[in-house]
């Protein structure tokens, strides 16, 4: 009887790698060949391990693409796994077309998410960085910086996207005393509204009351470059915005101005349009000509713990186990199950 196949474009560590050969071994009482590939310039390589595939692991810095042309070379996969919430880096129809199941980790990193999206707007509103570098440097900022620092008390809190990310943000932020509305495709019932306290608004209304806005929607077509420069521009001068879901839902050239020019406060940025970051991206040039800009930029965290990262581990080695069994997989998103 041959091994099973999982090919894997996720830089995992290796004590995880051998994680899914002992889990699978011990349940399935069968050998596991875990490939993990990251030369996909190497095409004859990549290809030839997609068609020995039983299950394919995605890559959660997404800069390994799987596409259609990957998609009808995989004879015999019955699970693309994707060891993060988002997945636009994968062809989504391509795979429903050729039948594959795609699955993500569903909430495995949404307390992390929220936890670090709190964190960013205290720290944005008491300009901690700012506080930090110039007391590093040896300046002596303190009754400067006791008029231009906020408290999150009394303040409105308007959270794009209302679903798993969203709502625990929103069960956080209460404790702050803040009215909290939000702005979704879809209004959700009263019930949800009173769960969570929240209000809906149009979105314009939202970007005019709002004195935190953050945002938590996948990217789809309708949110590629949701706010932009009109909608920045609707913001209040002393408001921030913090964007952890996408790089591309945020217009970044847009963000930049709105920053250097003043139309916003601050802003912290976890996500980009393309990852890594670049020396040139319109964000960083701007941290290095204008001094103490208050702007937080990490390099795409905001879900990475260690709690979470076990949790996501979880999934992926339930998932593999599970198909590998002939079991239907959780957290699916392209099928019906």
């Amino acid at each position: 009887m041959n091994d099973y196949v999982v090919l894997c474009f996720s830089p995992f560590p290796p004590m995880f790698i051998d994680a899914i050969k002992t889990r699978c071994k011990s349940l399935l009482n069968r050998d596991v060949d875990v490939i993990v590939f990251r030369d996909v310039y190497d095409k004859e390589k990549l290809f030839s391990y997609l068609q020995k595939a039983d299950i394919v692991i995605g890559d959660y810095t997404m800069q390994i693409r799987i596409t259609r042309e990957m998609c009808q070379a995989m004879h015999k996969v019955k699970l693309i796994m994707q060891p993060s919430t988002g997945y636009d880096h994968i062809d989504v129809d391509a795979c429903t077309e050729k039948g594959i199941p795609l699955a993500n980790i569903g909430g495995a990193n949404t307390v992390s998410v929220a936890e670090y999206t709190v964190m960013a707007a205290l720290a944005l509103l008491r300009r901690l960085v700012e506080a930090h570098e110039r007391t590093t440097r040896g300046e002596w900022a303190q009754r400067e910086m006791m008029w231009k620092t906020f408290e999150l008390n009394g303040k409105t809190w308007g959270v794009i996207g209302l679903g798993r990310i969203g709502r625990e943000v929103a069960t956080r932020v209460r404790a702050f005393n803040v009215k909290l509305i939000y702005y979704d495709k879809i209004r959700f019932p009263r019930e949800v509204e009173e769960r969570y306290g929240a209000e809906y608004a149009p979105l314009h209304e939202l970007l005019r009351e709002s004195d935190v806005v953050s945002i938590h929607v996948p990217l789809t077509p309708e949110t590629k470059n949701l706010i932009n420069e009109r909608e920045l521009k609707m913001m209040k001068p002393t408001a921030i915005l913090i964007n952890t879901s996408r790089g591309e839902v945020v217009n970044e050239e847009a963000l930049a101005r709105a920053l250097d020019e003043g139309w916003i406060s601050g802003a912290a940025v976890d996500v980009y349009s393309r990852e890594p970051i670049e020396p040139e991206h319109p964000l960083l040039k701007l941290i290095k000509l204008k001094k103490d800009v208050n702007l937080i930029l990490t390099p795409h965290i905001a879900g990475a713990t260690t709690e979470s990262s076990v949790r996501i581990g979880e999934v992926v080695l339930e998932n593999i186990v599970r198909v590998l069994k002939g079991e239907k997989p959780i957290n699916v998103v392209n099928m019906p199950q």
